[in-house]
């Protein structure tokens, strides 16, 4: 099974795609996980990251999906994997459905994880007290909430006209939205 998971942030993407490795039995792929490592790692692309993080750019959609071609050629995602942070924008999305099916592993499905605005704002309230960051005001977090929403659209809207969009409510217990995956991809019945 090869996932992309989609969803604002706070509403449980990673939480879930940690689950649904488990549960799957395929690897989850985080492109901010990826890049520490890959820069950590020191690879060639890690260096051409660094150096770009350095002068406070973000990294380009090239490197990126350098990075994410070179993950997907490992052994353990020839059964699938869980793609979580990436697209983030139609671009994006388009350059890795056109990676994907040239390595013959195209997207199964991408589930969007459906959570109302004010709970992301107190969900990531909540993880920026915790985590000690005085600038995730709830303004600010709307507003960065606002920019996600407006970029992502798109690629919701891309892999819905593929077919392969299961849209779902991201709210409840951690176990009660695994079960909602796991019903919309089929995985229930394994």
């Amino acid at each position: 099974m090869r996932l992309v998971l989609l969803g604002a942030p706070g509403s449980g993407k990673g939480t879930q795609a940690t689950r649904l490795k488990d549960h799957l039995g395929v690897p989850h792929i985080s492109t901010g996980d990826l890049l520490r490592a890959e820069v950590a790692a020191g690879t060639a692309l890690g260096v051409q990251a660094k150096e770009v993080m350095a002068r406070g750019e973000l990294v380009s959609d090239a490197i990126l999906l350098g990075m994410l071609e070179d993950r997907f050629s490992r052994p353990d995602t020839a059964q699938g994997f869980i793609l979580d942070g990436y697209p983030r924008n139609l671009a994006q999305a388009d350059a890795l459905d056109a990676l994907l099916e040239r390595i013959g592993q195209p997207v199964d499905r991408a589930v969007q994880l459906d959570v109302p605005t004010e709970v992301l704002v107190d969900r990531l309230a909540g993880r920026a007290s915790l985590e000690g960051r005085a600038d995730d005001t709830p303004e600010a977090v709307r507003h960065r909430l606002k920019v996600y929403e407006d970029a992502t659209a798109p690629v919701v809207d891309h892999f819905e006209g593929q077919g392969k969009l299961v849209a779902l409510d991201g709210v409840g217990e951690v176990d009660e939205v695994l079960a909602r995956i796991l019903s919309a991809i089929g995985a229930d019945r394994a």
